[in-house]
């Protein structure tokens, strides 16, 4: 047994995923970047981007919180409600000079404002007069913050950095490629237990009910973090829209059941769709689910480093327009860490017209679902860009299901 500490108090456990050093380096990638803009103070409101640079880990997002990266100083600081100041301690390396925490009076205040407090600690770090970077375009950046912070901080001078550590974070390192693929089993294990379990009569709810558990339940060797956002389960009617709702209604003796599902360890997502149809499908259906996988495999095989986002679309409609149909929509976008409301990341599309260059450590979810007037499939492959080509983060087999 251990021996109580002689404070009387235990001893925090820190929860990080990864070493120091690859913390460092994320930080050195951002302020470099900070450099090239010319930004003195750039201020993080997106829950992906403090984890990214922190490890920063609790349901605490819907409280005001920020990372502030500053070149004049080495570590980032992490601001938030007092009551999580605890999470901060556990899962991020940071002192705990660089923890900060605002009083709960500041919670749903109609008078006081976080972001008050937090211009305090930018005036503290030297920013009365810096140029600051914002998330202009995040998912936690409101309207109300900005104008909060721009008004505590006259003399400063506010620029959109919206996506600047978004397109740092597009290249995944192979710790974090390891996690990923963890996840990709997660999604397996999640997919796996719906195509057993879907037939006529069990209802829409507890097929939901049953991805949620396995999601979280995981496997026997480690175990799924909350999903980033719901499963899409759009069943008959409902396949031919892409992110439907389930209802309580119980499967009819023939239909089709459309699903997208994640698994998520460590906040890393990997995403995963397949069509499962119940009773004998239509020949023309059988013949579209062939073309949709072919057409899925065209653009796989046209991965490799070098290789332009763009130009991996254009193999994918290629195959799909030797059979005569178009699809509007893009193919694919990057997966990593992903917090509500959504697992992509908001950076690169596979789409005609976006030349990102394809990079070995880069992770997207090719997505060719195709919704037609009225009929929809989904068949789909998350992967990770390797050295030569592509690396399949799932294995549930590129095929239509049959119940």
């Amino acid at each position: 047994m251990r021996p109580p500490p002689p404070n009387g108090r235990s001893r925090m456990i820190k929860e990080l995923h990864f070493a120091l050093g690859e913390f460092q380096t994320r930080l050195a990638a951002v302020k470099k970047e900070m450099a090239k803009r010319e930004i003195d103070i750039l201020l993080l409101s997106e829950p992906p981007n403090q984890n990214y640079l922190t490890g920063y880990n609790a349901y605490s997002f819907y409280t005001p919180q920020m990372v502030i990266v500053a070149q004049a100083h080495a570590e980032p600081i992490w601001i938030g409600r007092f009551m999580d100041r605890v999470s901060a301690s556990m899962t991020t390396y940071l002192a705990e000079d660089n923890i900060r925490a605002y009083p709960d009076t500041y919670v749903q205040s109609a008078t006081l404002s976080a972001y008050t407090f937090m211009a305090d600690i930018v005036r503290e770090l030297g920013g009365e007069k810096a140029r600051i970077g914002v998330e202009m375009g995040g998912y936690y950046y409101p309207a109300r913050g900005h104008a909060d912070l721009t008004r505590a901080l006259p003399n400063a001078e506010f620029v959109d950095a919206d996506l600047l550590v978004g397109w740092i974070r597009l290249v995944k390192s192979p710790a974090e490629v390891a996690i990923m693929h963890q996840a990709g089993q997660l999604a397996d294990a999640a997919m796996t237990r719906v195509i057993d379990m879907v037939q006529a009569g069990v209802r829409e709810c507890d097929i939901a009910a049953a991805i949620y558990h396995q999601q979280i339940s995981g496997t026997p060797e480690f175990g799924g973090d909350y999903p980033c956002c719901p499963p899409d389960l759009c069943i008959g009617e409902r396949s031919i829209a892409p992110h439907a709702a389930w209802t309580d209604d119980p499967l009819p003796e023939s239909t089709v059941v459309n699903l997208e599902l994640n698994g998520c360890r460590h906040r890393y997502q990997v995403n995963l769709a397949r069509t499962i149809v119940v009773g004998k499908p239509s020949s023309a259906f059988l013949n579209l689910s062939g073309i949709a996988v072919e057409a899925l495999n065209a653009g796989l095989e046209a991965v490799r480093p070098g290789r332009t986002c763009s130009e991996v679309d254009a193999d994918f409609r290629t195959a799909l327009a030797r059979h005569g149909i178009e699809k509007e929509s893009r193919i694919g976008y990057p997966t990593g860490i992903g917090f509500p409301p959504a697992s992509g990341e908001r950076t690169a599309s596979i789409r005609k017209g976006d030349e990102t260059v394809l990079k070995p450590g880069m992770v997207f979810h090719m997505m060719p679902g195709l919704w037609l007037d009225n009929v929809g499939i989904t068949i789909t492959q998350s992967f990770a860009v390797s050295e030569t080509g592509y690396e399949p983060l799932t294995k549930t087999p590129r095929k239509l299901f049959v119940k």
